[in-house]
């Protein structure tokens, strides 16, 4: 046996060791997993109602939790993905999740999911946010996924439209590192003669695109992983998409983080069809129709000063009606059952057409 080995010994032995005592560890978090189940299905036969197996405040409790013990060396980023795969491993055991997300797969959309419902679930994607709404709103998904925000080209509309005639509840955010790459098919040579990608990426790696590949004309294709898709069929496309298209589509990566601001990020909404109990770190999102008039938005927003309530967002859209009407998408920090929230809503209702709550659900965790 080698010096090295006889060094190595000692480790790979206390490896081994705490190996079998995650393995135990897993396990009996995993039957504790069933026996939740099987309490729910009990109370099930009491009540009538269905059992809510999935509570995104649950896991965000469970999350900011195990957070607050960590020491190192693994980081915070580490240990929630850790646990979020844990999570989706045991709730699976509970009940298998269909989740609905804006695809196509090889999207950010998808990391997205992933990264909420971790891998067991079954993610299914729709060629539409509309889609998604419909799969959710006709419960043949239990969730869906789909993109609200982006923090350098700002809201996603078609989303927020959505919202005027659905009736989906928010059940939970999530916050996605963008990080861009540009591909092309593995063994492509020569120039690159075109770039493509979904518009809002080709306009987030817009000055790094000048610096680099100037003249090149860059055109907007429907999401990051179509883009990816052609590049793998035409030689002489590259596509910006993220690393997971690359992988995908057998792609080969020529440059990676590429996206102008480096702090990029997007956000991304979980629907659902429940209400969402509070965790102790909420958002609530409101849908206020107001009539075009002087002082509209100013009644709408003074109950907020009056009872001490931080706004994080505010949009306005047509309300569709044709009488210029607007809609306002607000949301604001804490939980709809908060005392302060209750007399926010209470007020706004006292001046506006309809005021009604897109739910209060976790705020995104790492």
């Amino acid at each position: 046996m080698s010096t090295d080995d006889e060094a190595l010994k000692p480790l790979r032995e206390r490896i081994d060791a705490i190996d079998r005592q995650l393995l135990a560890l897993f396990n009996e978090r995993a039957q504790c997993a069933i026996d939740v189940g099987a309490v729910k299905e009990k109370l099930r036969g009491t009540d009538d109602e269905e059992p809510v197996f999935y509570r995104p405040e649950r896991v965000a409790q469970i999350l900011s939790r195990i957070l607050e013990h960590n020491s190192g060396p693994l980081t915070d980023q580490d240990v929630a993905g850790l646990f979020r795969e844990i999570l989706s491993c045991c709730l699976n055991l509970e009940q298998s999740l269909k989740v609905a997300y804006f695809g196509p797969a090889g999207t950010y959309t998808e990391a997205a999911t992933i990264k909420q419902f971790g891998h067991f679930a079954d993610t299914v994607p729709m060629s539409s946010i509309d889609e998604v709404f419909r799969e959710v709103e006709s419960q043949a998904a239990h969730y869906g996924v789909v993109p609200v925000e982006n923090s350098t080209e700002g809201m996603v509309n078609h989303t927020l439209d959505c919202f005027l005639t659905s009736k989906v509840k928010i059940c939970a955010e999530v916050e996605l590192p963008i990080h861009h790459a540009l591909m092309r098919k593995e063994d492509a040579k020569g120039d690159v003669k075109e770039i493509i990608s979904h518009s809002q990426s080709l306009a987030q790696c817009r000055s790094w695109l000048d610096r680099n590949y100037p003249g090149v004309p860059r055109v907007a294709v429907a999401s990051n992983a179509e883009a990816a898709r052609q590049a793998a069929e035409r030689p002489e496309t590259a596509a910006i998409a993220g690393e997971m298209a690359a992988e995908k589509y057998a792609l080969r990566i020529l440059s990676t983080r590429i996206e102008d601001q480096p702090d990029n990020k997007t956000r991304f909404l979980v629907l659902g069809q429940q209400h969402v109990g509070p965790s102790g770190r909420d958002k609530t999102s409101l849908l206020v129709s107001v009539r075009n008039a002087p002082g509209a938005l100013l009644r709408v927003l003074e109950p907020f000063d009056r009872f001490g309530i931080s706004l994080t967002r505010i949009e306005t859209r047509p309300a569709r009606s044709g009488d210029w009407s607007y809609v306002f998408f607000i949301d604001f920090d804490g939980h709809q059952s908060d005392e302060n929230a209750r007399q926010v809503i209470d007020a706004i209702q006292e001046v506006a057409f309809e005021v009604r709550s897109l739910g209060s659900y976790p705020m995104a965790v790492v």
